[in-house]
């Protein structure tokens, strides 16, 4: 790594007395990122597509699969100054601590000038995640109102962590695995949407839980058995029904902050928080006016978060943990929303050039 640290390196060449429009996107498959740009403030205003309130910050938090738009004034006139990304890891589980870099340099910089440093937050800095996440606001504007679900129709509790299953054909008779209420996710041959739109039997059912099975202290002295359950099972939803969604990390194992994803649909995150979800509290805490609107949450680690939306989206819609070794593991889930009423309310019928898996 230490070779590469100046060869190819990314440059961002700018001007003075202007401001940029930055899409920062978070294309790690395991690592979450803080992202920073020495002697500059940004101003989000823009995650997952969805506009923000503007807010100024000197770092920027991304899960996998995150986006965010951030706008840069350019008031220094001359310097190089380094761009940096670090990782963040508040739990026992070990990360590569590694600091990747590129360069931001105004427009007449001699070569000579020495590059403009900057300090990263520390790899645990839970308070500076829960601040960023806490900042993010919809705009809630006639223009773009955040049209947040005041009533529920299904409101459902997901725990998400990681397990140990037994393993006959691995060399120590065990396999790490993830799941989500206790169910690891089983890929069928036949792909989902097609066995529903077809009637095609025997792929899967719709009986997943929308509560877990057994109830426990999710984040304090775990189960002493970690194996789990298995199937390819959804969530039924019918069409324009609302959802809240409460995720609720456990720790099993390790307690591991999560960035989940949510296929089909943008969500409001209108609440969060550490320790087990307390309804009769935590609710009463919920941001019901301008919660930030995202396809992408990160759960903090031994904590919960809640997201609302409104099921409007006919078809089967894949819901998962966005580290890909925890999907790989079987941290998804899937929630088929039912047609409603018309062509325009309903799943559209494949393409006849459809590959078949």
């Amino acid at each position: 790594k230490n070779e590469c640290v100046n060869a190819g390196a990314y440059n961002l060449h700018v001007e003075n007395g202007k401001t940029y429009l930055l899409r920062v996107i978070n294309a790690a498959l395991n690592d979450e990122l803080f992202f920073k740009i020495a002697g500059h403030d940004l101003t989000v205003v823009e995650v997952d597509a969805a506009y923000t309130k503007p807010f100024k910050t000197n770092s920027l938090f991304l899960g996998p699969g995150q986006t965010t738009t951030a706008l840069l004034t350019t008031d220094r006139g001359i310097g190089k100054y380094v761009i940096a990304i670090s990782p963040f890891m508040d739990t026992v589980v070990s990360v590569d601590t590694f600091t990747g870099t590129g360069y931001l340099i105004y427009n007449n910089t001699l070569p000579s000038i020495p590059t403009i440093m900057t300090t990263m937050p520390p790899v645990n800095a839970t308070w500076k995640t829960l601040v960023f996440a806490e900042s993010l606001r919809s705009l809630n504007s006639k223009q773009y109102p955040a049209n947040v679900p005041l009533t529920v129709d299904h409101s459902l509790l997901f725990t998400i962590g990681v397990g140990i299953d037994p393993c006959a054909t691995c060399s120590n008779g065990s396999r790490a695995v993830a799941a989500i209420n206790n169910i690891t996710f089983d890929m069928p041959t036949i792909a989902i949407l097609e066995a529903h739109y077809y009637g095609i039997k025997g792929v899967f059912t719709d009986d997943f839980p929308g509560k877990p099975l057994m109830p426990y202290d999710y984040t304090g002295v775990q189960p002493t058995n970690v194996q789990t359950m298995h199937g390819t099972r959804v969530y039924r939803l019918a069409y324009n029904s609302t959802v809240e969604l409460v995720i609720q990390g456990n720790s099993m194992l390790a307690p591991e902050s999560h960035p989940t994803h949510l296929h089909g649909f943008n969500f409001f995150a209108v609440g969060r928080g550490l320790g087990n979800f307390n309804p009769a509290k935590d609710r009463k805490k919920y941001n019901l006016v301008d919660p930030v609107e995202r396809n992408t949450i990160s759960v903090p680690t031994a904590g919960w978060a809640a997201i609302r939306f409104r099921a409007d989206n006919p078809g089967v819609w894949f819901f998962h943990c966005h580290l890909e070794v925890h999907t790989t593991w079987g941290l998804k889930m899937a929630f088929l929303v039912e047609n409603g009423k018309g062509p325009d309310e309903s799943v559209v019928p494949p393409p006849r050039d459809l590959p078949q898996c």
